[in-house]
């Protein structure tokens, strides 16, 4: 399985409901554009429990987190990075 399901993002986010699902469906495409771009090419097929797990974590990151404007500060999580660093493309261009 490549992609992280809909329903897995759900559990993810402790959401039984129905109702966010088209916007958690956008999330999940959003997330793994961006770890596709992090890793410098295509998400691996199978997916690493690590590269899953980094979906996950993005996923919940801009759930939480939709609206721009925040009245705290908001810092980088570096466990997106140790999941994903080791997967990274190191091609030079």
């Amino acid at each position: 399985m490549t992609t992280v399901t809909l329903q897995e993002a759900k559990d993810h986010l402790r959401i039984p409901e129905d109702y966010d699902d088209a916007y958690i469906t956008g999330l999940l495409a959003a997330a793994e554009g961006h770890v596709a771009g992090y890793l410098g090419d295509d998400l691996p097929e199978p997916m690493p429990a690590p590269v899953r797990a980094a979906v996950l974590l993005l996923v919940g990151d801009l759930y939480e987190h939709r609206e721009r404007q925040n009245d705290r500060a908001l810092y980088e999580n570096a466990t997106f990075h140790l999941l994903l660093n080791p997967y990274r493309s190191h091609e030079v261009l």
